[in-house]
């Protein structure tokens, strides 16, 4: 069918809930979607497509037929969308792989006793502890396990590497007992694995009253090393749980869900709390999001998946925006729990804090695929939301005027691409329209130059070939004002803003025409603001002294008979400065390679001639 066929068929759909079955000319099923009156929701796909996002364009262009099922409510369809989603996983649904199997911790059966994470139980020999759901959870205990009871994490192997070389650096920061050294002997190397078995198997608590007895028991026998020993490990598995309870107060059970998008990908991340502890954290990668998703309802999307994955559902599930439909998934995910669950949006305090790190998880965890920093993605997540932009500004122009009263007017540009310098496509501009001072005028002509370049050559690349996301000027009101025609003559939608500085040029804020907004709540968004704006800075200023000490140069050495760039360069790389050329006497000018006789004569003349008028 075409479209105006698939619109008939829609428009003939009843006004009621159900479930309704994209599928292509292959009649394989390519979407499956819930609605409250299927008429209307089924139509919407197959009319005007402006205000689809690029997947559902995509999806639309596949369509050959549809089915259909009647339910008798909402909530009803909800619930045959997840069940037939999870049954024939469509291309053009969220699908979520779920690779979360049991792991274990592994204690070798060598004399000296290893501890390691393991996602199989192998047939050999070694005891397993185990198995646990959480792979997060297992392999972050092994590694506190580790550096609280200063086990070897290295790849020697004992007691055949002992006495054979230096500790490592883990033995200096004390993370390690440093069997390797041969002081350490092999019945206080086992106690220190047992304790570690005891504090993995029993927990903090438990771990910490047993060595605790222990402490006093050994205090009392005498025995101070071993009470010293004991003392140290009981603050270190405390410090360790000080660690993991920064958030606990507030948070006693439930999840935190956070998005963030990339291009075309996104990556949700859900960080798990129970008996308020952190036990699990899960990321998701959804490598076709398409442009401009729409995020509540891939949030909504995301939870029905996740949830269909997971029985233990806690009573409060932190979205870090709204999702389509929240009523209905409260219904869905109360039904599955067996008792009550609500979707939270936290603006402040633990819960904002507990999003905040899963926002970074996500962040962190998409960052990694593709060989970036999750703090640089997180800073643009953050910067995209303080200015309203549609999305994360992955490729950011910034410009800076620099002159000196008037004189030498150059600009700067530089780029940042996925929230770090990109320098290859920095350029450097010299003000050619005008003389004298007028940041604004040069701030005009350099945008209207920049984009005239970009429309001789369009979309060819780095440089000038690449439009920005966004850009951000060295300055206020003015600054922008003085831009905002340019980017309207080329007829450009570029978001446009000013950087402004305090009395002690610090960045204070981001500017627009019509107001301030303030940046120093907003840590990283904050640190990527200053680091481009002190960048564009240092760039210019740096292009405008090497302009004019040229040019300074060229209006003294160069201005004598005789004497051309090469002498020159030569004159100062012997003496340094004008003073010491100036000083000179002939027999000294002329040691230098290429500086004749004449040419000596005339450099002398030159200075001591000005030197007698004076």
């Amino acid at each position: 069918m075409d479209i105006r066929e698939l619109r008939e068929k829609a428009m003939h759909l009843p006004l009621e809930p159900g479930v309704y079955i994209m599928k292509n000319v292959k009649n394989e099923i390519i979407y499956i979607g819930k609605a409250k009156a299927l008429k209307n929701r089924v139509s919407q796909y197959f009319g005007s497509d402006k205000n689809h996002p690029e997947k559902v364009r995509r999806m639309v262009m596949n369509v050959d037929h549809f089915d259909y099922i009647i339910c008798k409510s909402e909530f009803e369809a909800l619930v045959l969308e997840c069940s037939l989603i999870k049954q024939h996983k469509p291309k053009y649904n969220i699908l979520l792989k779920d690779d979360k199997g049991y792991s274990y911790i592994r204690i070798s059966n060598d004399k000296w006793r290893r501890i390691s994470f393991e996602m199989q139980q192998k047939d050999d020999g070694a005891q397993y502890l185990g198995p646990y759901m959480s792979a997060w959870y297992a392999r972050n205990a092994v590694d506190e396990a580790i550096k609280i009871f200063r086990l070897p994490s290295c790849g020697k192997v004992f007691p055949r590497d002992i006495g054979k070389g230096r500790p490592c650096l883990n033995y200096y920061i004390k993370q390690c007992s440093a069997p390797c050294s041969g002081k350490l002997s092999l019945k206080d190397y086992n106690e220190s694995v047992e304790s570690a078995i005891s504090f993995l198997k029993s927990g903090d608590a438990d771990c910490i009253r047993l060595m605790t007895e222990r402490m006093n028991e050994a205090a009392e026998n005498l025995d101070f090393e071993l009470a010293a020993r004991l003392r140290d490990r009981i603050n270190a598995v405390k410090k360790i749980t000080e660690k993991q309870n920064v958030v606990e107060a507030n948070v006693k059970e439930q999840d935190a869900i956070a998005v963030i998008i990339e291009g075309t990908e996104a990556c949700f991340a859900v960080i798990r709390f129970k008996n308020g502890r952190l036990y699990d954290k899960e990321d998701f990668i959804i490598r076709d999001a398409g442009e401009n998703p729409d995020l509540p309802s891939m949030r909504s999307e995301f939870i029905q998946q996740y949830y269909s994955m997971r029985d233990n559902i806690p009573p409060i599930v932190s979205l870090d925006g709204e999702a389509e439909d929240e009523d209905l998934l409260c219904s869905w995910l109360s039904e599955r729990r067996g008792k009550s669950v609500r979707l939270s949006h936290p603006q402040k305090g633990e819960n904002m804090r507990i999003i905040e790190m899963s926002r970074e998880n996500a962040a962190e965890s998409l960052a990694q695929s593709h060989g970036h920093l999750g703090h640089e993605l997180t800073a643009l997540d953050e910067l995209a939301k303080l200015l309203g932009l549609s999305k994360p500004p992955k490729y950011i122009e910034s410009y800076d005027i620099s002159h000196h009263a008037g004189s030498d007017n150059v600009a700067g540009m530089i780029v940042y691409k996925d929230g770090r310098p990109y320098k290859k496509s920095y350029r450097r501009f010299q003000i050619k329209g005008f003389t004298g001072q007028d940041d604004y005028g040069s701030m005009n002509e350099v945008l209207t130059r920049r984009f005239e370049e970009y429309f001789k050559n369009p979309d060819s690349g780095d440089g000038f070939g690449q439009l920005p996301d966004l850009i951000l000027l060295d300055g206020g009101k003015g600054q922008v004002s003085a831009v905002r025609p340019v980017l309207e003559k080329f007829g450009l939608n570029i978001p446009l803003f000013g950087m402004v500085k305090d009395n002690h040029h610090r960045t204070r804020a981001i500017t627009d025409e019509g107001h301030e907004i303030a940046i120093s709540s907003k840590r990283r968004a904050f640190t990527l603001v200053s680091g481009i704006q002190d960048e564009v800075h240092r760039f210019a200023i740096g292009y405008h002294r090497k302009k004019h000490s040229k040019r300074s140069f060229a209006t003294s050495l160069t201005d004598i008979e005789g004497i051309g760039s090469t002498r020159a360069k030569a004159l100062m790389l012997r003496f340094k400065t004008i003073e010491r050329i100036k000083t000179a006497e002939i027999e000294e000018l002329m040691q230098v390679k290429g500086i004749t006789r004449p040419a000596a004569e005339s450099v002398y003349n030159y200075y001591h001639s000005e030197e007698k008028n004076n």
